[in-house]
C-alpha cells in the first residue's frame, strides 16, 4: 500500500529532479542531504526555518547549502575522470567556474575550496568580475580564463594579473581586442605574459532557449577569416607561442546531447587544423551548457536534459579524441565552464504564503432562494441543488447562460446589486460541483480542464517573481516548487502562487512535471493562523545575479548551512535589504528622505491642523521604519531589520 510520503515523493517529484539531495523525513518535512551518497546526515528545512524566526530571521530567505557545491564540484570530476581512463584518454580536464552564475563569494569560495584540489579555476566576464577573481586564491596550476568583449583596461588589468602570477587566459572576442593584447605584450616581461585564447563561431547550434547563442549568426566568436588573421598577426608579432587556448559556446542549458556532439565534433576540427598551423594551443575549452533537469522528465525539453554528466563527459571525451585521432594531433586539456550544474542545487528560497485570493467571493451565510429572487437566480439555484455526475455536462452549459444573462440583466438595471452576488455565488457553486464530477471521469475533457484552471486557488506568497526567479518570469523556466513541511499528509488544494509585487506578471502558474507542465500547484489547504511555508528549489544559479528591484523588494534574508551528524548548523546569516538599504540603491539619500516629511508635518503642524506632540510621534515612527525588511510582516509583527 503506497504510503501517504511516497504519494507525496511522486507528485513533487522530487526523486526525478532532486539529484539525491532531498527527501522527506517522517515528520513530513523536506530535508536537505549533503550527498547523493550521504542520505544519512541530513537537515529538516522546517526545523532550520523555525531556528532562525527565533532568532528574528523572518521568510523569505535564501538558504544556502555549500556542501552541495562541493558534491557537485566532485560528481563532474568523477564524471570527466572516468571518461578519460575508460577511453585512455591522453589529455586531462579541467574546470573554470563562470562568476555571472552566481557572482556571491560564499558561492565562490566555497566551489573554489573544493575545485582546487582538481586545479579548478575561474571564468571572469567584466572587469569588475576580473577584479574580484584576482583577489581570490586559487591552485596555482588552475586557469582563469576571461571572455566577453574587452577595453584596453581590462586587458590591462589581464596582463596584471598574469604578472602576479595567476595563469590568465585572454580570449580575443573581437579583432580589436588583439590590438591592445600585441601592445601590452610589447611592454611586459616574457614571464610575465598571459596566454591568449581564440573564440569561434561555430555552424553547429545547441538546443533550448538559448539555441541562439550558436551559430553563424552568434553574438560572440570570431570568423574562420578573422581567425587566420589572429594567428597571422601573432606570427608576425612573434608571440604565437601565447595562443593557447581555442574556446567555444554553444548556449546555457543545452538540453539534446547530439547537438552538444556535433558541437565537440567542429570544434576539435578547427582546434587539430590550428594546432597543424604550427600554433602551439593545447587547451579546448568547451564552454558552458551542461544542463540541470529542472523538472525530472530526462528529455530535451527546455527545463530538462536527456543526458547525465557521465554521459555528457562520455561524449565531450569521446569525440573531442577521435577527431583529435583522425587529424593525428595530441589530445588537448579539455576546459569547461558548468557554471549552472555546479551552483544550482545548493540554494533554496523558502517564503510563506501570506492569504489565499479568491476567484469569487464566497458566501458567508448559505445562499437560500426567495419568492422574490429574479428567475434567472431561481434557475442557477435549481441547478446547483440538482446537478448530479450524469447531468453535470449539461448543467454546467447551462449555467454558463445564466450567467451572462445575470450580467445583461444587471447592465440593464434590471437586477440588484445584491440579485447579482447571489447569481454569481450560485454560478460558482454550480462550477465546483460540475468540476468535481468531471474529474471523476475516465477522460477530462479540454473545457473542464479549463474550468479547474479558472477554479486553482490563488496563493498570496511572500516572495518577488523578479527578485528571487526572475528566469521564471522572463523565459518560462520551470523551479521546482514544493511546501517544506506538512508532507505526509495529501495537500488538498489545487493552486497557483502570486507574489506581492503590485503587476500582474508576479505570478507562478506552470509548473514541473515528468510528463507535461502543470498549470496547477498541489498545495495543503491553509489552516488559520498557523504559517504555511513551500520552497523554490535549485534557484543557485543566474537567479541571484538575474534578480531585479521590481518595487524595491530587495534581497531576501540569507542563511548558510551546514549539514553534520547531529543536523544542522546556521554557520551565518545575512541580513535581507531594508528599506533604508533598497530607497539608497534607487539614488534616494536618507537625510533628504527625512527632511522632506519632516517638513511635510512641520506645515500641517504650522497650520494647527496637527499638534507638536502628534507631529513628533509621525516622524519617529517615520524613520523608525527606514529598517524595516522590504517583505511583508505576518500578524503585524514587527518587521525592522535590527542591525547589530
Amino acid at each position: 500500500m503506497t504510503t501517504a510520503i511516497e504519494q507525496t515523493l511522486e507528485t513533487y517529484g522530487i526523486e526525478n529532479w532532486g539529484a539525491g539531495y532531498f527527501g522527506i523525513n517522517r515528520k513530513g518535512n523536506l530535508v536537505v542531504h549533503p550527498s547523493e551518497a550521504d542520505q544519512a546526515r541530513a537537515a529538516d528545512v522546517r526545523e532550520i526555518i523555525d531556528d532562525l524566526q527565533r532568532r528574528g530571521i523572518s521568510a523569505p530567505v535564501l538558504l544556502r547549502f555549500p556542501q552541495l557545491v562541493t558534491a557537485q564540484v566532485r560528481k563532474l570530476q568523477r564524471a570527466f575522470r572516468n571518461s578519460i581512463r575508460e577511453y585512455e584518454y591522453q589529455g586531462s580536464h579541467m574546470c573554470v567556474y563562470p562568476m555571472k552564475v552566481n557572482q556571491n563569494r560564499a558561492v565562490v569560495e566555497e566551489y573554489l575550496r573544493e575545485g582546487s584540489r582538481y586545479d579548478f579555476g575561474l571564468e571572469a566576464g567584466s572587469k569588475a568580475e576580473l577584479y574580484g577573481a584576482l583577489a581570490l586564491e586559487q591552485s596555482a596550476d588552475s586557469l582563469l580564463v576571461l571572455n566577453g568583449f574587452k577595453d584596453e583596461e581590462f586587458i590591462e588589468l589581464a596582463f596584471l594579473g598574469a604578472r602576479s602570477g595567476k595563469r590568465v587566459v585572454i580570449v580575443i572576442e573581437k579583432m580589436s581586442e588583439l590590438d591592445h593584447i600585441l601592445r601590452f605584450a610589447d611592454e611586459a616581461e616574457d614571464s610575465d605574459m598571459p596566454m591568449v585564447g581564440i573564440r569561434v563561431k561555430l555552424y553547429s547550434k545547441g538546443s533550448g532557449r538559448w539555441e541562439k547563442s550558436g551559430g553563424e549568426a552568434a553574438k560572440f566568436g570570431l570568423t574562420t577569416t578573422e581567425i587566420l588573421e589572429v594567428i597571422r598577426r601573432m606570427q608576425e608579432a612573434d608571440r604565437v607561442d601565447m595562443v593557447k587556448l581555442l574556446h567555444f559556446h554553444i548556449g546555457s542549458q543545452l538540453t539534446d546531447i547530439k547537438r552538444i556532439k556535433n558541437a565537440m565534433k567542429e570544434a576539435a576540427r578547427v582546434y587539430s587544423k590550428i594546432y597543424q598551423m604550427k600554433v602551439p594551443i593545447d587547451l579546448l575549452d568547451v564552454g558552458g551548457g551542461m544542463a540541470v533537469d529542472y523538472d525530472g522528465s530526462k528529455t530535451a525539453f527546455d527545463s530538462s536534459a536527456n543526458y547525465s554528466a557521465q554521459e555528457f563527459a562520455n561524449d565531450v571525451v569521446y569525440t573531442i579524441m577521435q577527431v583529435c585521432d583522425d587529424e593525428n594531433v595530441p589530445h588537448p586539456t579539455i576546459i569547461q565552464e558548468s557554471g549552472r550544474y555546479l551552483s544550482a542545487y545548493h540554494a533554496i528560497l523558502v517564503t510563506n504564503v501570506l492569504d489565499e485570493i479568491e476567484t469569487v467571493v464566497e458566501d458567508i451565510t448559505p445562499i437560500e432562494i426567495e419568492e422574490d429572487d429574479p428567475q434567472v437566480v431561481t434557475e442557477l439555484g435549481d441547478l446547483r441543488e440538482s446537478i448530479t455526475v450524469k447531468n453535470y455536462r449539461e448543467y454546467y452549459h447551462d449555467a454558463l447562460e445564466h450567467r451572462d444573462e445575470l450580467f445583461t440583466l444587471f447592465n440593464l438595471g434590471l437586477i440588484s446589486l445584491e440579485d447579482r452576488a447571489k447569481g454569481e455565488v450560485l454560478f460558482w457553486d454550480v462550477c465546483e460541483r460540475a468540476d468535481r464530477h468531471a474529474q471523476q471521469a475516465e477522460y477530462v475533457s479540454e473545457e473542464f480542464t479549463e474550468l479547474r484552471r479558472l477554479l486553482r486557488a490563488k496563493y498570496l506568497t511572500n516572495f518577488s517573481v523578479f527578485r528571487s526567479v526572475p528566469d521564471n518570469w522572463a523565459l518560462d523556466q520551470l523551479f521546482p516548487i514544493i511546501p517544506i513541511h506538512r508532507l505526509n499528509k495529501a495537500p488538498g488544494e489545487y493552486a497557483t502562487l502570486c507574489d506581492i509585487t503590485c503587476d500582474s506578471d508576479g505570478v507562478v502558474d506552470k509548473f514541473v512535471d515528468l510528463h507535461d507542465v502543470k498549470q496547477v500547484l498541489e498545495l495543503h489547504t491553509l489552516i488559520p493562523g498557523e504559517p504555511y511555508y513551500i520552497a523554490f528549489m535549485l534557484v543557485g544559479a543566474y537567479q541571484e545575479a538575474m534578480g531585479n528591484n521590481h518595487n524595491l523588494f530587495g534581497a531576501p534574508n540569507e542563511a548558510h548551512i551546514h549539514i553534520d551528524e547531529d543536523g544542522y548548523l546556521i554557520k551565518k546569516v545575512v541580513r535581507g535589504t531594508n528599506v533604508g538599504e533598497a530607497l539608497e540603491r534607487a539614488r534616494y539619500e536618507r537625510g533628504q528622505l527625512h527632511e522632506g516629511f519632516r517638513r511635510l508635518v512641520a506645515h500641517r503642524i504650522k497650520r494647527g491642523e496637527l499638534s507638536e506632540a502628534g507631529g513628533a510621534g509621525m516622524v519617529e515612527l517615520y524613520e523608525s521604519r527606514i529598517t524595516s525588511y522590504t517583505y511583508l510582516a505576518v500578524n503585524g509583527s514587527d518587521n525592522k531589520q535590527k542591525r547589530r
